[in-house]
């Protein structure tokens, strides 16, 4: 076990105390969930960064860092969904997610094929997910009812664009691995 894999798995431990701290009733519930997500967010870079810094590759590392990001970030929007109660809302949730599982298989498929390099992370992507982080931070700080409505509409149009940059992402993947994807096999 070394420093970046235990962040990682403080990343995953760091899940249920969200959602019990979101839905539990005390003053300021919400700033501190939100916080628990930033915590979240920011062990994910660091555990990236030692883990490269450090030379602490490993295997454990590669599988579990991007399942952590999935879990927390498909969590926290689960958790946003049932407050928003909102169509929009929910669509950008669900393409956030989708996009999410798309890619993991998509990565998975063209590790099974050698060509994991045309599948890595790109620009747009973390463009993707900086946008992602913030929107779900503030929407996750911003209590519904008493907080000032332009926060909440700018909190909003934050997951929006992150919806619309999952989209972007998606197809320069999948752009990327065209020709892997549509080969035929021998």
């Amino acid at each position: 076990m070394n420093i970046p894999n235990s962040l990682t798995i403080t990343r995953v431990g760091l899940i249920p105390l969200l959602v019990l701290v979101f839905y539990w009733p005390f003053e300021h519930h919400r700033l501190l969930a939100a916080s628990i997500f930033a915590l979240a967010a920011i062990t994910d870079w660091l555990d990236g960064y030692l883990a490269r810094k450090l030379g602490q590759l490993t295997r454990f590392g590669a599988f579990l860092d991007p399942v952590a990001d999935k879990l927390m970030v498909t969590v926290a929007l689960v958790l946003l969904v049932e407050q928003q109660a909102s169509l929009l809302f929910t669509l950008a949730a669900c393409v956030i997610i989708g996009r999410e599982l798309v890619m993991s298989a998509l990565r998975e498929w063209m590790a099974e094929q050698g060509q994991s390099g045309s599948v890595a992370v790109s620009r747009a992507g973390k463009v993707k997910t900086f946008v992602q982080m913030l929107a779900i931070f503030f929407l996750l700080a911003l209590n519904p009812v008493q907080s000032p409505q332009w926060a909440l509409d700018s909190a909003q149009l934050l997951i929006f664009a992150a919806a619309v940059l999952a989209l972007y992402s998606l197809y320069y993947y999948m752009k990327s691995a065209s020709r892997a994807l549509v080969k035929d096999k021998k």
